[in-house]
């Protein structure tokens, strides 16, 4: 099914593209300053998911942050890495270290989560 290009997810897009880190529903919406509101943002956020434009990253505080997906092929997510957020500045990024995980024989992985929280460079003093 074709979806509608409305002013809202030209908006959220154009932010996720420029911004370098991922951004929280809140983050986005602060931005947007009433253009759209938190149902809105939250609907287009999943189906940038649902349409492989974004992953979803559910940090250790239990927020969600959205980044773009870069690494992505059509059919194939490429989200096993670590992400870390700044506990000061709240900062949330995609690292590039691949996450390995062993599993028991007979298991198969879908989705790795991992997070690292500490102080980012500009924070760090």
């Amino acid at each position: 099914m074709k979806r509608r290009n409305t002013p809202a997810q030209q908006a959220i897009l154009a932010m996720l593209k420029s911004s370098p880190s991922a951004l929280s529903q809140d983050m986005i919406e602060q931005q947007l300053k009433g253009e759209a509101d938190r149902v809105t943002i939250y609907r287009v956020l999943n189906r940038f998911c649902e349409d492989g434009l974004t992953h979803r990253i559910v940090s250790d505080d239990g927020k969600s942050y959205f980044a773009l997906c870069k690494k992505c092929e059509k059919h194939h997510h490429a989200h096993d890495h670590f992400h870390f957020r700044c506990v000061h500045c709240q900062k949330v990024e995609c690292l590039e270290e691949e996450v390995k995980a062993s599993l028991p024989a007979g298991y198969s992985a879908l989705n790795v989560n991992c997070w690292v929280s500490g102080y980012c460079a500009e924070c760090r003093v």
